[in-house]
Order: structure tokens, then sequence, then C-alpha cells
């Protein structure tokens, strides 16, 4: 998902000792050149005040004493260990490396370092994997170096784990080539969506539009009179002009009409009274935004200086958190009907409801002090939480393959009940559960999305693509097979 900018951060790739400090929590900017890109992701941030207490105000957990090794549902998920030998590479009999990929020198945004650094000081903190420590290493790509990180990753680590890039598709034939396992927090390009070795805690599969339930929701049931007068704009970018004709098709497909599209410059608009104004006269009912939610909330503005209001507006969940709401303000928010889709991740703002939202929250709290719980932090956190199970589960033959097929064994995973099952076992679905967000001047808050099952709807419309968009790489395409994993 597009990324806020900020204060500078040096942008260096950390060294082992260094990696998992936490770099400071950044203001809103506008970042152009992360392309748009991960605008169609999940993306948002949220922040919440809770210490790691126990509802009285007391520690959670006692002085010197070693943390809980349970998290949600899932029990001893780290623990102690008395290992011995080193059965592959990156592993040894005290420590297991991993490589945590992001653009964090470029978007200056911390959120999967933050993540890395909380769950590794914590699972460490409860024994490690079996008694192995965990020891992560941030990979920062800088937006474009992406390819050299990865070859950085294959000389050092034992899987990639937490991580994402908005060009992840230019490391993926390096990562099949040194048979590396990705446990990926968020996927994004083509090449790397569903390729092999990846167990990604993402809803969805690279032949299915992922947003399918939501905007099936939106324009046949929830806004149907909407269908015919339907309006996308993204930002400038060739992953976006991919993404924004993958909606146009799928509308289509569910009877929609699309009758406005447009780019915007990713670098920013200084004026977006024209934008507003072509789709005022265009008369959409229902859009889509594609690009940072800095531009969406200047966009709604002019749209509510002129008296316009869509039925609809899919802010995307690059939106979904406090900062778009901050920058919207109180009159466009009860004015625009701001929708986010979570795509069956529990909602951050009901995390009291939740126990493993809720423990995320208090686990930042005392690991990273004040940094932001974000949406991709949280899958990130999934994705930790699966590595760190399958992991434990090879014991002391931890190796790639024991990993990665202990992973794909995962046939309800909700990594303890932070998001709706996934069935791990497949490496191409449709998403099954998804869950909308409403942006209003009191907070985000469900939205009357009918949910069936707890926060979810599920059973949702599905959408296979059939469009020219590209195909995931596969061990083949380097002169590799599975024969090859060990």
């Amino acid at each position: 998902m597009y990324r806020r900018s900020a204060k500078e951060i040096t942008p260096t790739t950390p060294t082992p000792a260094d990696s998992t400090r936490r770099q400071p929590v950044r203001a809103h900017g506008t970042i152009a050149a992360v392309l748009v890109t991960t605008a169609l992701l999940t993306a948002g941030c949220g922040r919440d005040s809770s210490g790691g207490t126990d509802g009285e105000g007391r520690p959670a957990t006692a002085p010197g004493a070693a943390p809980s090794a349970d998290f949600g549902d899932l029990k001893n998920v780290c623990g102690p260990g008395d290992p011995t030998g080193a059965p592959a590479k990156g592993v040894t009999d005290k420590e297991i490396q991993v490589g945590v990929l992001s653009d964090v020198g470029f978007t200056k945004n911390p959120e999967f370092p933050d993540a890395a650094k909380v769950f590794t000081e914590w699972c460490n903190d409860a024994g490690g994997i079996h008694g192995r420590k965990l020891v992560p290493t941030v990979r920062d790509t800088k937006l474009v170096e992406v390819r050299q990180r990865v070859i950085e990753a294959c000389r050092d680590d034992f899987a990639l784990v937490g991580g994402s890039a908005a060009l992840d598709g230019l490391g993926v034939k390096e990562r099949l080539s040194c048979l590396m396992p990705d446990f990926a927090a968020q996927v994004v390009q083509r090449q790397n969506e569903g390729s092999d070795l990846q167990v990604s805690v993402q809803p969805g599969g690279p032949s299915y539009f992922r947003n399918a339930g939501m905007l099936h929701w939106a324009v046949t049931e929830a806004y149907p009179g909407s269908a015919g007068d339907l309006g996308i704009i993204a930002g400038d970018s060739p992953v976006t002009k991919m993404s924004l004709d993958q909606r146009v098709e799928t509308l289509k497909a569910f009877g929609g009409t699309v009758t406005y599209t447009d780019l915007y410059p990713a670098q920013g608009v200084s004026n977006w009274t024209p934008y507003a104004q072509a789709i005022k006269n265009k008369g959409v009912k229902g859009l889509i935004f594609m690009g940072d939610f800095g531009s969406l909330a200047k966009l709604e503005q002019a749209l509510t200086d002129m008296d316009y209001k869509p039925d609809w507006i899919d802010a995307n969940n690059n939106a979904y958190g406090p900062a778009f709401l901050k920058l919207a303000g109180p009159q466009v928010l009860a004015t625009q009907n701001n929708l986010a889709d979570l795509m069956g991740t529990f909602p951050l703002e009901k995390a009291a409801a939740n126990p493993a939202t809720k423990q995320v929250i208090d686990l930042f709290a005392k690991y990273a002090p004040g940094a932001q719980v974000t949406m991709p932090a949280v899958k990130a956190f999934s994705a930790w939480l699966l590595f760190a199970k399958s992991a434990a589960s090879c014991g002391d033959a931890l190796t790639r393959k024991c990993l990665y097929e202990a992973a794909r064994k995962e046939t309800a995973w909700t990594g303890g009940g932070l998001q709706a099952p996934l069935d791990l076992s497949v490496q191409d679905a449709p998403v099954n559960c998804f869950n909308v967000e409403k942006a209003t001047p009191d907070g985000w808050k469900p939205a009357d999305f009918k949910p069936d099952r707890g926060a979810y709807r599920c059973g949702a419309k599905a959408y296979k693509l059939t469009g020219p968009y590209g195909r995931p790489a596969t061990l083949k395409d380097v002169g590799k097979s599975m024969s090859d994993f060990k």
C-alpha cells in the first residue's frame, strides 16, 4: 500500500546487531515513488495507548519472568529447548537468521521493522524457537534495490519473514534460485504473488480479484443505483494501471458500468478541483480511489466544496487509520461515504473485543512504545506467528523444506485470531471472508455489510480474472524443482 513519509531516517540496511531497533513513528506525507503501487494492498494504521498491563495497571509479566509463550488461541508459539547442529543456512544451534524486506529507507515507514522487533523480542524472551534465538535483519530495499537485498538474504538468511516491498517482483527469481521460503506480510507484483516457496497470510491468490466481495456487495446490494455510473481514479504508475484494468474487468462482470477513469500524477496534485469537476460532470455514483490517502482527502475536500457526493467511495484500506481521518476533517467525513475493505482482518478499533488483536497492541506497547500498530503490521505479526509455529514443529532438524511443508499444512490459519481463517494448503484461491469499515467523524467503524461470522462476512463473491496480467514465478523459471529443495 502507499506509504507515509516523515522525518529523516538513515536509509541504510541495518546490521544484525541493530536490525530490530525501532524507528521513530512518522507523520503523514506524500510519497510519489511508491508508484502509488502498494495502493491496492492491505495497509492502514492505528494507535492504541494501552500498555502491557493486566487490566488493573499491573505489569502483565512480572519483572524477570519469561512472558507467556501463547498468542491468542495458539499455544506455546515460542519456548526453550536445547538444540544441536546447524541443519540449514542461517540456522545454528543458537540462532535463526531471518530477513525482513522493507522499503523503509525510502518510505520512512517502519511498520515491518517494528513488527519484527516486537515479535522476535517477545519470542526470544519466551525462549526462542525450540531454544534458538531469532535474529532478524531488515533488508532495506529503498524501493528499487529489491534484487540486491534478496541476494544478500540468500547469502545469510534462513527465510524471509514478515516483510514486503512495493516492487517485490524484482527479486523473486533470485529468491527462487537460492531456494528460500518467503513468509510475506503482503505481496504486490504479479511475478511474486503466489510464487513458489511462498506462504502468504494475505487472503486470495493471483488468479482472483481480492476485493471482489466488497465490490460485489457495493454495486449489487448496498448501492445498486450506483452500478451504471462507476468511476476509478488512480496514481499514474505501471502497477496501478494494471490494477485499474482488473477493477474495470471485475465490475463489468458484476453488471457494473465504468463511465469514468483517470490517472493523476503520482508526485501529487496542487489543484484537485478539475478532477472533482470531472467526477461530478460524469455523474459518478461509486468511486474507487487508488492512491495515497493524503491525495484522497484533498480530492474529497474539492468534491465537498462543490456539493457533490457519490453514493460511496472505496478509499482502499490504505486510508484505514487515524491519519486519513485527521486530514479529511469532520466536514468531509460527514459528507462523503468512505469505505475500506479489510479483507478479513479484525478491525483495530475493536481490539478490546478480540484477544489476539488486543495482545498485538499490548506487545507493541511493551517492546516498541509509541510505534503505530497498522494493518500491515498485524499481517506481519500473523506471518511471524506462522513462521514460528512451523519452525518449532521441526524441532532440532529445522530445514527450509520442513518449515515450508509445515506451514502448508495449515488449513484454517487465523494468526491466533487476528484474521478470518485461511487455507494455506491452497496456493491460489479466492478470498472467502471480507469486512468493510466506514470512516466517520467519530472514527472508523464497521459498515453495515451484514457480517455472518463474527466480524466477517464469509462465502464472498469470487471473481477469477481473465485479462493478460502475467503469472507468478516458478522454480522451473530458474531451472530448479522441488527435488532441489532441502
